[in-house]
């Protein structure tokens, strides 16, 4: 759902909500859902599910049920339950995907946990939770010069408010437990609210907040990616990356999640390949694994002693040494099995001119003309020097 800050302002330009990495208006590419069953008409008889998805500030999404039977559509506004009394959120889902939704996130429909949702948000609703929403940037500021002043070693990363203004749920990340009596009652008098606090981990902490990654596009976390599945160093080993902390690192201080998105190809292919581990020996020599090329699936080995000649093996042929090692047959030396690398033809180049014929400097005004005139207009001026 577009938000109103995205559309255009005086002159045709655009707005913005100057919100880097995330919609600060809560509303745009924050885990959208396609409804790809919205265009099937249920059988005869059946009725429709009658609870629905709703998401509040950020990622928080909860599920409710539609006992009053309201015609509902993704992204419209409604006041749903709450303790104590209401919330307002925008629906993200109806129909049958909450259905497999719940029961992908176990989640009972006649769960206490799933509450109900009271109407369709009226404009005064939207009034008070929209006036309540601007306060939180504010409160955040107030709040962590008040943690900072009672030395806790925290960090209050969001705040959100209910939708009638009378509750504010702070999330905070700490690496330790902390005692935050005191902190609620000086909040209590600070803020005259209802005070909630929340403990989330820095993988949450960074899919609430959003931001952009080093691939140049929004985090994972904070628009599609749900689940937060452990990643271990060996998920780079596997793929040949460098074992360097500021690059497999992302903006929550944890190792990134989309290191595990190709793990499962990279494993398929490695079932070919021998362990590096495992020693070639030969009457030449005993040959050490050097390198894998996974993509184009060789194995360089070196003899001991002689490390700077290697021989290109395929994952084949350094499994048939394997084998005859682990059957005693003596096998004479690594070149039997090498195979032959083809020199490549540095004169012939295999790249295009996507630019055609013209230059790149076509249009820079060339630097000899330019010396020219200039010596011919001071020869013009000064005729007796030249003489």
């Amino acid at each position: 759902m577009g938000c109103s800050s995205c559309s255009t302002g005086k002159d045709g330009q655009p707005k913005g909500c100057k919100n880097n990495g995330t919609c600060g208006t809560d509303g745009c590419n924050k885990l959208t859902v396609f409804d790809w069953l919205s265009n099937m008409s249920l059988p005869g008889g059946v009725e429709p599910f009658n609870c629905v998805e709703i998401r509040f500030k950020n990622g928080r999404k909860d599920f409710f049920k539609n006992s009053e039977k309201l015609t509902l559509s993704i992204g419209d506004v409604v006041a749903v339950e709450a303790s104590p009394g209401h919330d307002v959120g925008i629906v993200t889902l109806t129909g049958e995907l909450v259905r497999v939704q719940m029961k992908k996130k176990k989640v009972a429909i006649d769960s206490p946990e799933v509450l109900k949702i009271y109407r369709k948000a009226t404009q005064r609703d939207i009034d008070i939770w929209q006036e309540a929403r601007n306060k939180e940037d504010k409160m955040k500021v107030r709040a962590r010069e008040i943690a900072i002043r009672l030395n806790l070693h925290m960090k209050i990363s969001d705040i959100e408010f209910q939708g009638d203004g009378s509750k504010a749920t702070f999330y905070y990340t700490a690496e330790e437990r902390v005692d935050f009596r005191q902190l609620i009652k000086e909040f209590a008098v600070e803020f005259s609210t209802r005070i909630e606090m929340r403990q989330i981990g820095f993988r949450q902490e960074a899919a609430r907040l959003g931001g952009i990654g080093s691939c140049g596009r929004e985090l994972c976390c904070s628009t599609w990616l749900t689940d937060f599945r452990s990643v271990n160093t060996s998920a780079a080993r596997y793929q040949q990356l460098s074992l360097n902390p500021q690059k497999l690192a992302g903006q929550c201080g944890k190792l990134k999640c989309c290191l595990n998105y190709e793990l499962d190809t990279y494993l398929d292919a490695l079932k070919d390949f021998p362990k590096t581990e495992i020693k070639l020996f030969t009457k030449k020599g005993t040959a050490v694994c050097q390198k894998t090329d996974i993509f184009q699936g060789f194995l360089w080995y070196a003899y001991e002693g002689d490390w700077m000649n290697w021989h290109k093996l395929t994952p084949e042929q350094a499994n048939k040494i394997i084998k005859a090692n682990t059957a005693r047959e003596s096998v004479n030396s690594l070149e039997e099995y090498e195979v032959l690398i083809e020199k490549e033809d540095t004169s012939k180049s295999d790249f295009n001119n996507v630019v055609g014929q013209d230059s790149l400097t076509r249009f820079d005004s060339p630097k000899s003309t330019n010396k020219k005139r200039r010596k011919n207009k001071r020869r013009k001026q000064n005729p007796s020097k030249n003489e």
